[in-house]
């Protein structure tokens, strides 16, 4: 990473805005996904916050890896006001939307009026925004501040296309499904469409598999027994803290059998925006796949 320059910066976000600074800005606070995919990038916020799903601490699996000890966690939803931000002054305010603008994690008149007093980026991952799409917008804001992932990532993530690509052909159509448990009658089945990362999985060959349609843009809600009707073959399972845990619902008869069946690996819908972690996931599931071929 280079040293912060004198020279005015600006950058345009995917809702068209332009954010601009005298100099290039060095003291970020992010959404938390948004910092781990920075630091990825070689730039460590000094704050991140959480979503209205998100608690008084920081959620460890969405972190990717940020060093929470050395990051002041500043709230997260309702919890999160205006001066928790302003407190630990930033120049640059980096958040997502998953679409026509708004601000996610972040209330609305608190948005508003932080934008009047810094510069706020926003980033769209949203339906219709492929996982390459999201990456390498993140990747644009990590060049003007003077950073980026070193070469090496970016051939460690094409190795691990590749190597996702080989594994889905010779695991003859195993099925891959990806859901959230929401309790021990209830789980939200993701539809694979609606998901960078889910929809990368199946651009490269992967048998992903599409729950049933209903309401629910994103997730289909069912119950366990919904869940192992669909036989998949490998589970990604939602370890995010907002996710129910194991023992809410480890005794449910249709999920362990579905356990039994399939591979179950760890799954963060809100996977940091960089070439290691998407790298990451592709060879944990190619893993998985040559597991089942």
């Amino acid at each position: 990473m280079t040293s912060p320059s004198a020279h005015p910066w600006e950058f345009t976000d995917d809702r068209g805005h332009r954010a601009s600074a005298p100099g290039v800005p060095a003291r970020i606070v992010a959404y938390l996904q948004a910092g781990a995919g920075l630091h990825d990038l070689g730039l460590t916020p000094v704050g991140v916050f959480g979503s209205f799903h998100d608690g008084e601490r920081a959620d460890r699996a969405k972190a990717g890896g940020l060093p929470l000890g050395d990051v002041a966690y500043l709230g997260a939803g309702a919890g999160l006001g205006l001066d928790d931000v302003l407190g630990v002054r930033p120049d640059l305010v980096v958040a997502l939307t998953y679409g026509g603008g708004q601000v996610y994690g972040i209330d609305p008149d608190t948005a508003k009026h932080l934008e009047e007093q810094v510069p706020v980026v926003v980033f769209d991952v949203g339906q219709g925004r492929s996982l390459a799409d999201v990456r390498e917008r993140f990747a644009e804001l990590g060049a003007s501040l003077g950073a980026g992932e070193a070469p090496a990532a970016g051939e460690g993530l094409a190795r691990a296309e590749r190597e996702l690509t080989e594994a889905a052909g010779a695991a003859g159509g195993a099925r891959v499904l990806a859901l959230s448990p929401g309790g021990p009658d209830s789980v939200h089945l993701a539809r694979p469409a609606k998901w960078p990362d889910l929809s990368a999985l199946t651009a490269l060959g992967v048998a992903t598999v599409e729950p049933p349609e209903g309401p629910g843009a994103n997730w289909h809600t069912g119950d366990w027994p919904d869940a192992a009707a669909l036989a998949p073959d490998i589970v990604l399972l939602d370890t995010r803290a907002n996710a129910a845990p194991r023992e809410a619902y480890g005794a449910s008869p249709a999920w362990t059998a579905l356990a039994e069946r399939a591979a179950v690996l760890p799954w963060n819908p809100e996977l940091p925006p960089s070439a290691t972690a998407h790298a990451a996931l592709h060879r944990s599931v190619a893993q998985a796949l040559r597991g089942r071929s």
